[in-house]
């Protein structure tokens, strides 16, 4: 059997893109970008027929069909990974404390969040429940404040499909330049 290695690398390659592709516009798809999901769907389907080409034409090849399944599997990673970091949309996070005085949400209306607070009843007494909406991109810096000054606070997060009305939007947008 020859081992034709740039023959492998470019089905890889081209499947590694092509997957890459499909995960970021299958994530676009979801948050409600209508424009550039198509665009990139294009690009995608392109380089999905010329990889499936490069396969279906050496199939007697195993080793081909390998690189294909290689770089379909990193292709998923890296698109989830791309994602992660293009931090798109944004996030609900309600956060249930055990300290009604609390200055959690002073501290973080200082930092930029919006933040609806009320009282609860739970299993152990009175709660404060602190409802955030904030972009994705700042998430992991809510949390990081959340946890340095309530580490015992309960948080439940959520991405939500439509968010309409009130000076939330407005200033969430507006405050961390989210498109």
């Amino acid at each position: 059997m020859h081992i034709e290695v740039g023959t492998l690398i470019l089905i890889f390659v081209v499947n590694f893109v092509y997957i890459t592709l499909n995960t970021i516009r299958f994530m676009l798809t979801m948050k409600g970008y209508r424009n550039l999901a198509p665009l990139l769907s294009m690009v995608e389907i392109t380089v999905y027929v010329v990889g499936l080409s490069l396969v279906l034409n050496r199939l007697d090849n195993v080793l081909n069909i390998i690189a294909y399944a290689l770089g379909y599997g990193v292709g998923v990673r890296v698109g989830i990974w791309v994602e992660d970091k293009l931090a798109l949309g944004y996030i609900m996070a309600t956060v249930i404390l055990p300290d009604t005085t609390s200055q959690l949400p002073t501290l973080l209306r200082s930092n930029g969040f919006g933040v609806t607070q009320s009282e609860a009843q739970g299993l152990e007494g009175t709660r404060l429940v602190l409802d955030i909406l904030t972009p994705r991109n700042q998430e992991r810096r809510l949390y990081a404040i959340v946890n340095e000054v309530a580490p015992k606070a309960f948080i439940i997060t959520y991405e939500p499909k439509y968010i309409s009305g009130g000076f939330w939007v407005k200033r969430v947008r507006r405050r961390f330049r989210q498109p």
